[in-house]
């Protein structure tokens, strides 16, 4: 996955989110997906599509079935741009405490 802009957007959607919350506890199908939701078959596939296309799930054919996973090397890379920010963030504090501290040390 290198379109970080499609899995933030895809995110944004709040049942999209409990469905990635869902299959963070393992694969499942579209109608054990379905089952909490409630909305049609058609509206999570919908949704399910959205998710794939964004990189965040992979389905697979498996008979009339096709379950849905997440995709680790999309959530390890919103984790690594993630990371990013919070050492940037870090070095931010960092910086401030030793501003503070040398305000503290001239009193």
């Amino acid at each position: 996955m290198t379109n970080l802009d499609a899995a933030f957007s895809a995110m944004a959607d709040p049942t999209r989110r409990a469905i990635l919350a869902r299959l963070a506890l393992g694969e499942a199908t579209v109608m054990e997906i379905a089952k909490p939701f409630e909305m049609t078959q058609p509206a999570i596939s919908r949704h399910l599509k959205v998710l794939e296309g964004a990189g965040l799930i992979v389905r697979r054919a498996e008979g009339t079935r096709r379950p849905c996973r997440l995709a680790p090397e999309a959530i390890s890379e919103i984790d690594r741009w993630l990371d990013m920010l919070r050492r940037a963030l870090s070095r931010n504090y960092d910086r401030l405490d030793d501003v503070l501290a040398g305000m503290e040390a001239k009193k």
